[in-house]
């Protein structure tokens, strides 16, 4: 880029806006990937979480120590290191003081910091005060021990640590989340013991495959104890390629007929969940419960109550359905991306991290035992020249007495560093007794051995394993704790179809001639003796089951699925079954179905034309509906009639001019949509003229009667009657009775069936 640039006139630096641009964004993404949102392997922190850390360390707030004001840390951390807000400060410092938020918290507090419910209701951070847990001694033990890098603070007034020397795998124990710029992170939290394990199977078995860690660790543990459902062999595809994801599931127990909620997966909320199953039980898509209830206080810090409706219900299945409808199941992304120790973001698998962290930890025990080295050879060497002294003490005092610059002489009489000499002369009159020497030689041989045991470790991979492993076990069983998160094999939740939600009670669906429906319960009501609205009338009803759907056809021959528990009450006059649907401008509701998916009904113009068709291929949940009947041009669509026998069932056809025909139904073709075939003669031209047309159409069967009602007058054929009309399918048909042969609207009903 150097060489683009270019100077004006004025000395002012001319770039191109492109390059400009580019350098411009690629520097703020670089600090936001490394400064800001990704942790390091080396101690598993943000910047800002390492600074709240150290400062607090700064400060004095150790476990133990007397708490202070939050405002006081934050300012600090701001003040000395995080040239940032204080109020995403204060938001890291808290939820590093969660107990539900992070396995294994840094910060110990006191005073409102979040609750499980509403982990953002912390109080202000001049209210709450906060010290150190004892855990972030394994990050902060070692720190004064030439373990890490110092670098110097935003404005070089300060040093602060690049690193905390974390004594354990801290980044996969708290697990972490970050974006950055076009790249994320999200581990999950895990088990110290298990962790622990895990190392040191690794620092025993350098080549050990992921699949034998795991033989260690289980899988994640998060702060709850709520099961985790995802199956061994992804987990083992998740920690082999470092990302996949964790599936979570709530515990329940019954108690006396209840169902208790006792665990809620991490970071969920009880009173979200109640919410959420509150909504559905509004809905009336949740008739199964009756109740619900959050019991939850200190003692039982998780107690959702789910009230079932009877003791007839099936409570795994009613789980199984909230599982899959609400956050009492919820699913965990896992991206193990960290900065490496190469400085540089990656995704690494677990063996990777497991590895990589366990070169960090030997550099680090490596510097540490390299900076107790050169402590002990300073003060060995500083003990050899004050007892070289206490040997000829007398002349020691003698040339300190007599000389101006005692320090050359005594270098030059006694073989002595600049540095001996220099301890000699600090030397107090009262360390010049005899208990003295003896004090100098015990901690000379005391260091003498401390340097052998040092040079012989730092000189031994195998004794430098050691000690790690040591001391990781001495951590795990100092800090440890047992398992939260039990890991349960169980298949992902499935929710329930509505029907299977709602129960199967009898109900009569109702079809006023104006578009009006309404759903009465049991099979027991005629719908013609309902009241209607002025100018209104029935028109059509269907009697089926109130978890099945209700299947309207319209006069341009769609059809629309509606659930049935769905539609209003027949208690009122009912609603537009439009305002649910959206039918072609000008349409209007002829008739209505319900049933099993194999049922048959029989579909028919009023130009005489008709087929069986199966509800099953008129069942259509989408608004618009589904082309079904094809009708004539100038023709309507006449409500169909359900099948009871294919092979017993005839069509009994009466048109408005009198005419009627009996035929077999079985000469009717089964088709999934379509015209169909004539049925009664009518010709087209009189269709469209509608002079003449289809005025109705039912089936009946050998032997039964029936009664056709024209105006004011009616008239019962009984089955012999009826069978005088049958004739081949197509032709006009013979003349009713006179009376009937001008027929506006004809109602035909069974005198001996159902």
């Amino acid at each position: 880029m150097g060489d683009n640039i270019r100077l004006d006139f004025e000395g002012i630096e001319q770039v191109p806006l492109k390059e400009f641009t580019e350098k411009a964004y690629l520097d703020y993404s670089m600090y936001v990937i490394m400064d800001r949102a990704l942790p390091h392997i080396g101690d598993g922190l943000k910047p800002v979480q390492r600074r709240i850390v150290y400062a607090m360390s700064d400060l004095g707030l150790k476990a133990g120590s007397k708490y202070k004001k939050s405002a006081r840390t934050v300012g600090d951390v701001l003040g000395k290191f995080h040239p940032h807000g204080d109020s995403a400060c204060y938001e890291a410092m808290v939820l590093m003081a969660q107990p539900f938020s992070w396995r294994y918290p840094l910060i110990d507090g006191q005073g409102n910091w979040g609750s499980p419910d509403d982990p953002k209701s912390f109080a202000a951070m001049r209210y709450t005060e906060s010290r150190l847990a004892r855990f972030s001694d394994l990050l902060l033990q070692e720190l004064g021990q030439g373990t890490v890098d110092w670098v110097p603070n935003f404005d070089g007034t300060l040093r602060e640590p690049a690193l905390l020397p974390a004594r354990v795998p801290h980044v996969l124990l708290n697990g972490i989340s970050g974006i950055a710029v076009g790249m994320a992170t999200d581990i999950p939290p895990h088990n110290l013991r298990e962790v622990v394990a895990a190392c040191v199977r690794l620092l025993k078995e350098p080549k050990a495959s992921v699949t034998q860690l795991l033989e260690h660790m289980e899988g994640p543990d998060y702060p709850t104890e709520a099961e985790i459902i995802t199956p061994r062999a992804e987990l083992q595809a998740m920690y082999e390629s470092g990302h996949g994801s964790v599936r979570m599931r709530a515990r329940y127990e019954r108690e006396n007929g209840d169902i208790i909620v006792t665990a809620l997966p991490h970071q969920v909320s009880g009173a979200r969940v109640l919410e959420q199953i509150a909504a559905q039980m509004n809905a009336r898509k949740l008739p199964m419960v009756a109740d619900l209830r959050d019991e939850s206080d200190h003692e039982n810090p998780t107690r959702l109550v789910i009230v079932p409706r009877s003791n007839r219900v099936d409570v795994d299945q009613l789980m199984n359905h909230l599982f899959a409808t609400t956050d009492l199941e919820r699913t965990y992304r896992v991206n193990m991306n960290v900065i490496g120790l190469d400085g540089k973001p990656r995704v690494r698998n677990l063996r990777e991290m497991l590895s990589e962290w366990l070169q960090f930890r030997t550099e680090t025990v490596r510097r540490r035992l390299q900076y107790r080295l050169d402590k002990v050879l300073e003060r060995l060497h500083v003990l050899e020249g004050l007892l070289i002294a206490y040997l000829d003490i007398d002349e020691v005092i003698h040339i300190i007495r007599t000389e101006d610059k005692p320090a050359p002489v005594l270098m030059k009489r006694f073989g002595l560093t600049e540095i001996q000499a220099e301890a000699i002369l600090d030397l107090k009159l009262r360390h010049l007794a005899k208990l003295e020497e003896m004090k100098l030689r015990a901690e000379l041989d005391e260091l003498s051995g401390e340097r052998d045991e040092l040079e012989k470790t730092l000189g031994s991979k195998a004794r430098l394993k050691t000690l790690i492993r040591k001391e990781l076990e001495a951590d795990a069983k100092a800090y440890g704790d047992a398992r939260r998160s039990p890991i349960v094999e169980r298949t992902a939740a499935q929710a329930l179809d509505e029907a299977s939600l709602v129960s199967a009670e009898p109900v009569t669906v109702v079809l006023s001639k104006k578009g009006l429906v309404r759903a009465a319960k049991g099979h027991d009501i005629d719908p013609r003796t309902l009241n209607y609205k002025s100018g209104d009338g029935f028109q059509a009803a269907a009697r089926g089951k109130s978890n099945g759907l209700a299947v309207f056809i319209d006069s341009t021959g769609r059809t629309y699925a509606v659930p049935a528990h769905s539609l209003p009450s027949a208690r009122g006059q009912g609603e537009p079954i439009s305002a649910r649907l959206k039918p072609p401008e000008g349409a209007t509701f002829v008739g209505v179905m319900m049933g099993g998916e194999d049922d048959l009904f029989l579909l028919s113009s009023d130009a005489g034309y008709g087929y069986i068709a199966r509800l099953g291929d008129m069942m259509a949940r989408n608004k618009a509906g589904k082309k079904v009947l094809n009708v004539p041009k100038g023709a309507g669509v006449m409500p169909p009639v359900p099948v009871r026998s294919v092979e017993d069932d005839w069509i009994v056809a009466i048109t408005n001019t009198g005419h009627m025909l009996v035929m077999p139904l079985a000469e009717l073709p089964q088709l999934p949509k379509g015209k169909g075939i004539k049925i009664i003669g009518i010709p087209s031209p009189r269709v469209a003229s509608r002079e003449e047309y289809l005025a109705a159409i039912t089936l009946v069967q050998d032997g039964e009667s029936m009664t056709i009602h024209a105006g004011k007058r009616h008239k019962t054929l009984k089955g012999d009657e009826v069978d005088e009309y049958v004739a081949e399918r197509g032709r006009r048909g013979r003349k009713l009775p006179q009376g009937f042969r001008k027929v506006d609207d004809v109602i035909v009903d069974y005198a001996d069936g159902d």
